[in-house]
């Protein structure tokens, strides 16, 4: 007998591709027609033997990166039992295969680097980068998320293994958006980087030079968007973690030209709108009601706050009166329309001083504390990778200024949150309205139990991806992410919101992620962007091509 498998493999060909390999699943009869007797041991699992078997041993490693390298193994050689644990227990395993045990994996990517999972396209491409891609194994791809590593989460400069984040972005597509992960591609931009350290590390899996920088980054780029539009054209990128510098710039480059977003810009954006409205919402109040202080005015808050500016438009105001509602904190103080080292961005939120912050000794606007209390801020929310800046003065500033303050510590990995959910809890005497971008642990407070929400990205992107997936859309304009964090506060209950819930339970994430995902799908028709023919049934449509890791 020489049957093939329907892949067309046979044999240990089969056992080393993850899209087939099912491992000891395999039954006799699989065994003897592929070519495998005596290529496995004689053991027949079931998959739920398999995962427990695998689960079982994960539970024994002793270090998240540990766990973070056998699920790195797992997804390299049986990609069906990866994705089906997964999903088994998001809770458990998001913030292993992401943040923030990812954010290590990057900082340690040399010394932890198997097999590739993605394209490293470097300087010495030039010229090659269509081929590049077309030595991908895969010919359909229909995402990428690709990074220059520059600014890998709060960690900065980590050059070419960076790659660990696209890597992880994907793994989310799929885990949570059920976006088939065949169709999907992570990809590093290696021009180089500015980290001595990575430089002189004999580990470095990059190109040990200084970054390209102005029209020699400039050209690198479009030739790799060129080559994208050319081998994959159906194809929709992701910008991952480049720096303020390049993210905006790139962003607004191509948006137009070929399906994009930027995640750190506009995801970020989406997730943190859905928790103010969510949380507003909750202690019946408005979103225009609220005065607001982002603390980083880097891409990420920059993009909060401009989409924060749409959405108020939505309840009545002009864009000038949302503005005034929103106050930016960077590494000179309070943004205000009295310095005059401020980009385009940054005045657009630059408004004369609170009344008597030039009379008044005690407030400093200098100081994060003194900007809280001259503003009036009712809601907090930090971008800035500054461990521990919201103090307990700031936080208890806040708490003076308003009823139910909102504190939101967005910046990633955990070690650069801006204030752990317990202290934001206890310097307000319980009344915050917190979410974090880093997952933090339950804790007991005032004799009941607190699981604190966790805004994370993952709540958007992913259903982005399906999405995109199902309509196919021209472009993805900024609305559409407000339709995503819309339809995500919708999710939320009062009685939720009661337990100091603002986002869906991350246990059943899978399912938020369609219904956000079926919002999106309506607003590219509504918008007409969607490029395929519109479905009687939405909703069961999208529900129809999510993707599930069967045998």
């Amino acid at each position: 007998m020489n049957t093939s498998h329907p892949s067309g493999k046979r044999g240990i060909d089969i056992l080393r591709d993850p899209r087939w390999n099912r491992g000891t699943a395999f039954n006799r009869e699989e065994r003897a027609e592929y070519g495998l007797l005596g290529l496995l041991p004689d053991i027949v699992s079931t998959r739920e033997g398999q995962m427990a078997r695998i689960e079982a041993h994960i539970d024994s490693l002793p270090t998240n990166l540990d766990k973070y390298v056998y699920f790195t193994d797992l997804q390299e050689r049986n990609q069906a039992i990866y994705y089906r644990i997964l999903m088994k227990d998001p809770v458990k395993y998001m913030p292993i295969v992401y943040t923030p045990t990812v954010g290590e994996a990057c900082q340690t990517f040399g010394r932890i680097y198997r097999r590739p999972q993605g394209l490293y396209i470097s300087v010495r491409h030039r010229g090659r980068m269509a081929q590049c891609l077309r030595n991908w194994p895969e010919k359909d791809v229909k995402f990428i998320v690709v990074t220059d590593g520059e600014r890998i989460l709060g960690l900065g400069d980590l050059g070419a293994q960076g790659m660990g984040i696209s890597i992880g972005k994907l793994a989310l597509y799929t885990t949570v958006g059920s976006v088939p992960p065949h169709v999907t591609l992570p990809i590093v931009l290696d021009v180089g980087t500015n980290n001595t350290d990575l430089m002189e590390d004999p580990f470095y899996i990059g190109v040990p030079q200084r970054r390209l920088e102005g029209d020699d980054y400039a050209s690198f780029v479009e030739e790799f968007v060129t080559a994208v539009e050319e081998v994959y054209p159906d194809c929709t990128i992701q910008w991952e973690d480049f720096a303020n510098h390049n993210a905006v710039t790139l962003l607004e480059r191509y948006r137009e030209r070929i399906p994009s977003f930027n995640d750190d810009i506009q995801g970020t954006a989406a997730v943190g709108l859905a928790g103010i409205i969510s949380g507003v919402r909750g202690k019946g109040e408005s979103i225009a009601e609220q005065t607001y202080l982002f603390y980083g005015a880097g891409s990420a808050g920059m993009g909060i706050a401009d989409l924060l500016t749409t959405a108020m438009l939505k309840e009545g105001l002009t864009a000038e009166e949302a503005r005034k509602r929103i106050w930016l904190f960077d590494s000179k103080g309070l943004v205000t329309a009295a310095r005059t080292d401020l980009g385009e961005q940054k005045q657009r939120y630059a408004h004369d001083g609170p009344d008597g912050m030039t009379t008044n000794s005690t407030t400093d606007i200098t100081t994060l504390e003194g900007a809280v209390r001259a503003v009036s801020a009712t809601a907090l929310i930090g971008t800035s990778t500054m461990p521990k800046a919201f103090t307990q003065e700031v936080i208890e500033g806040m708490a003076a200024n308003t009823a139910r303050p909102i504190i939101f510590p967005f910046s990633n990995p955990t070690s650069k949150s801006e204030c752990t959910a317990e202290e934001a809890y206890t310097w307000t005497n319980g009344a915050a309205i917190f979410a974090s971008g880093s997952p933090f642990p339950s804790f007991e407070y005032a004799g009941k139990t607190i699981t604190p929400s966790q805004g994370n990205n993952v709540y958007i992107f992913p259903a982005m991806g399906l999405a995109v997936l199902a309509a196919k859309p021209s472009t993805i304009p900024d609305r559409a992410f407000s339709r995503a964090a819309r339809s995500l506060a919708a999710l939320v209950s009062q009685e939720q919101f009661e337990r100091g819930i603002i986002f869906p339970p991350l246990d059943r994430i899978r399912e938020a992620s369609l219904i956000v995902a079926t919002a999106i799908v309506e607003y590219f028709y509504e918008a007409g962007l969607a490029t395929m023919p519109k479905p009687d049934d939405v909703a069961e449509y999208v529900r129809s091509i999510a993707w599930e890791p069967e045998y």
